[in-house]
């Protein structure tokens, strides 16, 4: 995992743990015996510490979170490297993140090849750098740049770095950097340690950075142990400050959150596996992508490939809705590129792989063709029909239905096996969950290309079997039922939307119903009153985009209580004959979420989903859980199973007779164990 060459006078230390050269115990052996060498080799003059491959290092190995620890630890290993007699330069390439960047800020130089970046997302799993890094960090760059690093967990590219000061040279390429490390490390006569150097910060700077981040930091324990620890490298010598960095991150790292972080970072690369396949299995070469429909999803789901370089063929019925598409597509481009994450070249480069057409028969050569229209079986049935005869053999067949069944659809065909479910979520350019939909005759080829595929145009994918509302839009049916009933019976879309948002979620279900349009779904006939949703859709109140649905929005969209659907839950209760009564918190919780999560176990039960955590990757990147709670699933068993069922049979008759609990939550609740077991 270490080696070492002898260039003359310089010794080079390549670590060497694919893929990311983790800093794994074997690594960190490694590097401390190599560094206690070089000091008593009188050849060595100096020492150049890089990474083999295609990186520096990705940081600390985090398998080993919660496992007894193995020395020596990572900031022994950093000290070491510090406390050297000889010169250290660290060369970075690739990434050096976390504890690679730490191993680097022990360094008392560093070079980086120009494309390097550099990092301490840390928090990002609900800890800090626990190797010195909210103390080193300051003493190069200064708090205030390092508090933006740390807090954010974003990397920098290596020309910011060393504007920062926190890089000493940029080497001409990765190629050369080797050489240049060598060369610059025979230039240096001493030592030059950051932990002697102080740091000083303006009166209130911590302050102000708290206040300013507070929205991003609200409820989150991480970022503001990371603000405490920057602090104290102003305050406090090295030593005494990694002791007050240390004592944090074993607070961090030992709590909630981070458990529920750490959960999602692992069900992602989960999530990615499918059971039952095996893992050389001959993907379809997918080179021509083609989309029905230039609407808000189509355009939105070709924008991904023609991002990613593949070009797309999408077809529309009529010219102006063809026209329509296309220059949204366009605009969202260019408002991109105004915000500086693209070039006008790479806009120009994406929309010249788009060819847009009125001709169904141009998607002939397509290897992948998408469904986006509306929800209609007959009329997705129809284009698959068509399809049939028009796709050539091989090409997969897909459909972005967000409800209706794969296996229905595919029998419009006569290759069930080249047809599956890609269910991307609005906007489809921006979320990046993609429900990957197994059909009963779904081939394991063209299973395992579609979840490739997805990762391949940034997406995450998660494999979902069929059944009504696949595995995030079926949870949030009884969610979204009991939210309506609670209004029914006394209480108020804000109480309903503020007890989620208290929670952590982004909004709440009718934040998001008006966010969405009331009128998705709606029979579109005003005279037709049978529920809330019409009463709202007959008078106009279709959600944000009328500025009026179960709120009212000023021309900023800001929502306020509308007394017009108070009026209209009102007149629904008198006729219903229901007299409303004071609804607590905890029944909203009980009846919105903890039926979610019954639901979840009953898709669990049934195999629509392959295991819980991918339950939990569904919900945080297409509904936005809050990830310090990890997942509806990982949050129910950290709050204990016993305690979700309590809750339901406590609300069983509010629930009414078409709540069933489900039997697998009750035998797991019982038996004391997750639900994964």
């Amino acid at each position: 995992m270490i080696e070492t060459k002898q260039h003359d006078d310089v010794l080079e230390i390549v670590m060497t743990n694919p893929p990311v050269n983790a800093l794994g115990a074997g690594v960190r052996t490694g590097l401390s015996e190599a560094i206690a060498k070089a000091q008593a080799n009188p050849a060595v003059k100096a020492i150049v510490i890089r990474g083999g491959g295609k990186m520096f290092s990705g940081g600390a190995d985090i398998t080993e979170f919660g496992k007894p620890p193995v020395g020596p630890m990572l900031p022994e290993v950093v000290d070491a490297i510090e406390a050297s007699d000889k010169p250290v330069v660290a060369a970075i390439h690739g990434m050096a993140l976390g504890g690679g960047l730490e191993v680097a800020l022990g360094a008392h130089y560093r070079i980086a090849a120009p494309k390097a970046k550099l990092g301490l997302p840390e928090v990002l799993l609900g800890i800090l750098p626990g190797a010195g890094g909210t103390q080193r960090l300051p003493r190069l760059i200064g708090a205030e740049a390092a508090l933006g690093m740390i807090v954010s967990g974003s990397p920098i590219p290596a020309t910011k770095a060393a504007q920062a000061g926190l890089i000493d040279r940029l080497a001409e390429s990765d190629e050369t950097l080797g050489d240049e490390a060598i060369a610059f490390a025979r230039t240096l006569d001493a030592p030059r340690r950051t932990g002697d150097r102080t740091v000083s910060a303006d009166a209130g700077v911590f302050e102000k950075f708290a206040a300013d981040n507070a929205r991003k930091i609200k409820g989150l324990d991480a970022p503001k142990a990371c603000i405490e620890a920057v602090k104290a490298a102003t305050e406090l010598p090295l030593d005494q400050g990694q002791q007050k960095e240390r004592a944090l991150f074993m607070q961090l790292v030992t709590g909630e959150q981070s458990k529920a972080l750490r959960h999602v970072f692992f069900a992602e690369r989960t999530a990615a596996k499918i059971d039952g396949l095996p893992r050389d299995i001959q993907l379809r070469p997918i080179r021509q992508v083609g989309v029905i429909g230039a609407g808000t999803m189509g355009g939105g789901i070709s924008m991904n490939f023609l991002s990613a370089g593949i070009p797309v063929t999408i077809v529309e019925m009529a010219q102006e809705a063809l026209d329509r598409g296309t220059g949204v597509m366009r605009k969202n481009y260019e408002a991109t590129a105004a915000k500086g994450r693209l070039t006008p070249e790479q806009v120009e480069k994406a929309m010249s792989l788009l060819t847009p057409t009125l001709d169904f028969g141009a998607l002939a050569h397509c290897d992948l063709i998408i469904e986006a229209v509306y929800e209609n079986m007959d009329v997705k049935k129809e284009i698959f029909a068509k399809l049939d005869g028009i796709a050539k053999p091989g090409a997969m067949l897909a459909s972005n239905t967000s409800y209706l069944s794969i296996d229905e659809i595919a029998t419009a065909t006569k290759r069930p096996q080249d047809v599956l479910g890609l269910h991307f979520f609005s906007p489809a350019n921006v979320m990046k969950l993609v429900e990957v939909v197994r059909g009963a005759k779904t081939a394991p080829d063209a299973l395992a290309t579609g979840m490739a595929l997805a990762q391949k145009i940034g997406k995450v994918p998660v494999v979902s079997g069929v059944c009504y509302g696949f595995i995030g839009n079926r949870m949030l049916i009884p969610r979204q039922t009991n939210a309506n009933a609670l209004l029914l019976e006394g209480a108020t879309p804000e109480q309903v939307d503020r007890v989620h948002t208290a929670f952590g979620m982004p909004m709440g279900p009718f934040q998001m119903a008006d966010l969405a349009g009331v009128d998705i779904g709606w029979h579109r006939d005003p005279e037709r009153i049978e529920s809330l949703q019409d009463a709202l859709c007959a008078q106009g109140r279709w959600g944000q985009k009328k500025q009026a649905g179960f709120y009212d929005y000023d021309e900023k969209r800001k929502p306020t209580p509308s007394p017009v659907v108070a009026q209209i839950i009102d007149d629904f209760r008198a006729k219903a004959g229901i007299t409303p009564r004071s609804i607590s918190d905890d029944e909203i919780m009980v009846r919105t979420l903890y039926t979610m999560v019954n639901e979840g176990a009953d898709i669990l039960a049934e195999g629509i989903a392959q295991r819980a955590s991918d339950i939990d990757v569904v919900w945080n990147y297409g509904y936005g859980w809050p990830r310090h709670k990890g997942g509806p699933m990982f949050w129910a068993d950290q709050i204990g199973l016993d305690t979700v069922v309590d809750g339901l049979k406590r609300y069983e008759t509010a629930l009414g007779g078409d709540f069933t609990l489900s039997p697998l939550l009750a035998k797991r609740a019982a038996e004391g164990k997750p639900l994964d077991r």
